[in-house]
């Protein structure tokens, strides 16, 4: 029996890279740290918000590398004359990434209480009808 893949079924012409983007995505564990929301704030636009306590603008970077956004936490270790007699939260690094489809942006991040936002726009496309001429043999 053949495995029947999404990139090779009848049907799915074409879609050979969305396959590819789906195994990378599920190879990429993301541990669940820091927690996000992902919402879709109008029908072309969408914010996704993660939890970053502790973190300031100069420790998170925003890429977007190969259709992928990645944001990247790392806190300086500034621990100067500090005791801690118990230290609950995270100080951890961290990298999430996040696969855009085709013609997804990201728009502009901000930081407000704790929370990064960072705000994506979909262009809409334009609906281009081709009518194919019959040639005659």
């Amino acid at each position: 029996m053949t495995k029947l893949t999404l990139g090779s079924h009848p049907y799915l012409l074409g879609f050979e890279q969305l396959e590819r983007l789906m195994e990378r995505n599920a190879k990429n564990g993301n541990e669940g740290y820091p927690p996000f929301n992902i919402e879709q704030t109008s029908d072309n636009s969408y914010r996704i918000t993660l939890a970053v306590a502790g973190f300031g603008e100069d420790d998170l970077s925003i890429t977007v590398e190969d259709r992928q956004l990645v944001i990247r936490g790392r806190q300086s270790e500034d621990m100067g004359e500090r005791v801690f007699l118990h230290r609950g939260i995270a100080a951890r690094q961290f990298q999430r990434s996040f696969v855009l489809a085709e013609g997804v942006d990201v728009g502009e991040a901000t930081m407000e209480n704790g929370l990064l936002h960072v705000d994506l726009n979909r262009a809409e496309p334009e609906r281009v009808i081709q009518t194919i001429r019959i040639r005659k043999d």
